[in-house]
């Protein structure tokens, strides 16, 4: 499977690499509204396809819906998105706590952390809908992060089968989730390959697919 691993990286290596980079560039030129868009894809993604989520999104946002809906307007933009009712107010609490003033400031809110680590902590206490998998992946879309995993089932299944894990835990605690996190990270460093192409590499080999 390592083999595999390291395939797909040599064949898939400009097309990862020039996908980080898109993600790396974002935050500098970001707006709050651009932010935003992430956030409310990531809330989405769980148990959802991603594609379909990220279509949604871009109707929401195309459609202003996503910036003054109720979440009874915005849940009819969600066809195939499970938990959609809960989805969509999930939407309309996060936008609500990022606005001060009539206006978003989520990069304002961020960038008074220290580091991706402590805003991936901020993320979850006060967004609900926003676990560790979520945030990272937040994070990880906006250009910050590079040293988060993003431990979805794709990943924690490939994880397993290459032994980095023993089994795939039924709920993710804070712990549990900084432990297999580091655990990643020493087996991409032992491959010689960073931990946000990993991920990607790992997401191809189950979807067929460079995507966000």
């Amino acid at each position: 499977m390592v083999e595999e691993i390291m395939k797909i990286w040599e064949e898939k290596k400009d097309e990862i690499i020039k996908r980080v980079s898109e993600f790396e560039n974002f935050w500098p030129m970001a707006s709050d509204d651009d932010l935003f868009v992430e956030l409310a894809f990531c809330l989405l993604t769980p148990q959802s396809k991603a594609t379909v989520c990220w279509k949604a999104i871009e109707n929401l946002r195309d459609t202003g819906v996503l910036w003054f809906g109720t979440s009874k307007d915005i849940v009819n933009y969600l066809g195939g998105v499970r938990f959609k009712y809960t989805k969509a107010e999930n939407i309309v609490k996060a936008r609500n706590f990022f606005t001060l003033d009539d206006k978003l400031k989520i990069k304002h809110m961020l960038s008074k952390f220290n580091n991706p680590f402590e805003m991936r902590d901020f993320l979850v206490r006060n967004i609900r809908g926003i676990g560790y998998k979520e945030a990272s992946h937040f994070l990880r879309n906006v250009g910050l992060g590079r040293d988060l995993a993003i431990l979805d089932r794709h990943i924690l299944k490939n994880l397993r089968s290459l032994g980095v894990i023993e089994d795939i835990p039924r709920g993710l605690t804070r712990k549990r989730y900084m432990e297999i996190e580091e655990k990643m990270r020493e087996f991409a460093k032992d491959l010689g390959i960073r931990m946000d192409f990993l991920d990607l590499i790992l997401w191809y080999k189950e979807t067929g697919k460079i995507f966000k």
